[in-house]
């Protein structure tokens, strides 16, 4: 018979590492009559630990898009170890989705409060033939794109900004829209590019947004300083938004190694740093996820010409 966990004076609390393919779910939070990521991870912790918990995430994800790093949080009274609960967790998990990590967290650990700063990644294969295995892992762009033109872009709009205009409705009427966009890196690799956006939090489909916009730049479409000028629009305003399954959850960063040692005494806040210097790739302890592999071994030449994006 299973008790109520989180009412538990004595209960735990774990935090866990995410990875998931986000495309048969209709996000990570839970929703009435819908299957949702949360859904199947407090079904996997009921089966895994005998008690009904309510699971927290870190960030919120959209139907369609997936994580390489979203955090978890729970509370149970199991006498399961950390490296026991993972392996019972992913037995009872289906296949598209997995826990990497879990550890013991401290008792007033804010799964979505105390988190520093937020990764995500967009990727676009660029290839003119459309791809049939990654299809739902990126966001095919037939028309060729100009990314040095889209990376002066991107860092045209870091620093510390009122975003509204590249959000989508708020989950709470008058909630605050300034956010600190600490990175925009854009990259070609072979046919894919990538988007790295690194910030203090995001708005809801501000990644969306702005990696639509931007390819409107890529195109030739808009300029740089248009670009830049959407930021001065009314709310939700920049865009079109790009298609969910291009964009990634990559890391969720804490005021220490979250998964990789003893939490401090106290789970503060500490301000985020500057842009500058900024290499996505690298320092956020997490291997980048590989762009298409078919549209990197596309060949120029071999090209077929009048595909429409």
């Amino acid at each position: 018979m299973t008790g109520d966990a989180n009412q538990a004076p004595d209960a735990r609390r774990f935090a866990l590492l995410l990875e998931y393919d986000g495309g048969r779910y209709a996000g990570s939070q839970l929703q009435a009559n819908a299957l949702t990521v949360q859904a199947v991870l407090e079904d996997a912790i009921e089966k895994a630990t005998e008690e009904r918990s309510r699971a927290a995430f870190a960030g919120r994800t959209d139907a369609g898009v997936h994580a390489r790093g979203q955090v978890a949080s729970f509370v149970s009274r199991t006498r399961l170890d950390a490296e026991t609960l993972c392996r019972a967790l992913n037995a009872w998990l289906p296949a598209d989705v997995v826990v990497r990590a879990v550890v013991e967290a401290p008792v007033d650990f804010d799964v979505r409060r105390h988190a520093w700063r937020r990764h995500y990644r967009y990727v676009i294969d660029n290839a003119a033939v459309r791809p049939a295995l990654e299809r739902e892992r990126v966001w095919h762009v037939a028309t060729p794109l100009d990314a040095e033109a889209m990376a002066r872009a991107a860092r045209s709009v870091l620093g510390r900004r009122d975003f509204a205009a590249f959000a989508g409705p708020l989950e709470r009427a008058g909630a605050g829209t300034v956010r600190e966009l600490l990175c925009f890196d854009v990259r070609r690799e072979g046919n894919a590019i990538v988007c790295d956006l690194v910030a203090d939090a995001f708005l809801p489909h501000q990644v969306r947004r702005m990696v639509g916009a931007l390819v409107e730049v890529g195109a030739g479409r808009r300029s740089v300083e248009e670009y830049a000028a959407l930021l001065a629009g009314p709310p939700a305003s920049a865009g079109p938004a790009a298609p969910a399954q291009g964009l990634y959850l990559i890391r969720v960063e804490y005021t220490w190694d979250l998964f990789a040692q003893e939490a401090p005494s106290g789970v503060g806040r500490r301000e985020a740093g500057p842009a500058e210097g900024c290499n996505p790739s690298e320092g956020l302890g997490v291997s980048p996820i590989s762009p298409p592999t078919d549209a990197e071994q596309r060949a120029s030449a071999a090209k077929p010409k009048g595909v429409e994006p």
